[in-house]
């Protein structure tokens, strides 16, 4: 019986996971489902398992603090939507890094690896070196989306990435804000869609409702305690960083 932990913040990405685990592989027992770092650190704490089912960017920060804080030995495949991670990821535990949304084919090829790895467990280094060459040869850079499609009365018309300054949700609707200073509605369901379809290194979701373009940023201050300020150009309006997205924001807009 192979034992799994699954940590994971959106509901839809944990149920991806275990249809394409039954679909693979009947002996499987999926131990827990978390979805924040501190939850992560006090089962890693206390239990042990064969496998872990990693997002990157979870509700309380980012993951990777977790393996900082607790020393595991099991293998971790990482699935996420930010592609500028899978250097880290290989320097925990990391066997492979799926980017969503990934396909069947892609997890059963994690899948795959994985198996391999646990039917030989003392393989050398230089079989190691070779799986890490292969996990890397075949990542390739995710390409992203350089416009999106706008519907109103009139038609269909599209907003160039390039010239929109945020999205914004708002009352179960989305909206990109252009660098005129006017707003259009979108046709995307959730900003996390339109989130895994952007560069991670030019937006960045500052808290559950907004996500900003890193060129469009004039001024960052601070606003209250663990959080922060955004003035975006041309907008009088500042935007605020939620208390969990503060510490990665600061990183990412330095970078």
């Amino acid at each position: 019986m192979i034992r799994i932990a699954i940590i994971e913040d959106e509901i839809p990405a944990r149920k991806k996971i275990k249809r394409l685990l039954d679909e693979v592989d009947g002996q499987i027992k999926i131990i827990t489902e978390i979805d924040t770092v501190t939850m992560s650190v006090a089962f890693l704490q206390n239990n042990t398992v064969d496998l872990i089912f990693s997002d990157i960017e979870l509700l309380d920060g980012n993951s990777f603090e977790i393996y900082n804080q607790v020393s595991i030995s099991c293998p971790i495949i990482f699935t996420t939507a930010y592609d500028q991670f899978w250097m880290n990821a290989f320097d925990t535990n990391g066997i492979d890094y799926l980017l969503k949304p990934f396909s069947k084919d892609r997890f059963q090829k994690a899948w795959k690896k994985f198996l391999l790895l646990k039917q030989a467990p003392n393989v050398d280094d230089q079989l190691l070196s070779r799986l890490t060459m292969v996990i890397e040869q075949s990542f390739t850079k995710k390409s992203f989306k350089k416009r999106f499609t706008v519907q109103n009365h009139q038609g269909i018309y599209f907003l160039d990435t390039n010239n929109i300054t945020y999205f914004e949700s708002t009352e179960g609707l989305l909206f990109a804000y252009d660098t005129q200073g006017k707003k259009h509605l979108l046709t995307e369901a959730t900003l996390k869609e339109i989130e895994e379809h952007l560069d991670p290194a030019d937006f960045y979701r500052i808290n559950r409702s907004e996500l900003i373009h890193k060129i469009h940023i004039e001024r960052v201050q601070r606003y209250a305690k663990n959080t922060l300020s955004v003035k975006l150009k041309g907008y009088e309006q500042h935007l605020v960083t939620s208390q969990n997205s503060t510490a990665g924001f600061r990183r990412w807009v330095e970078g």
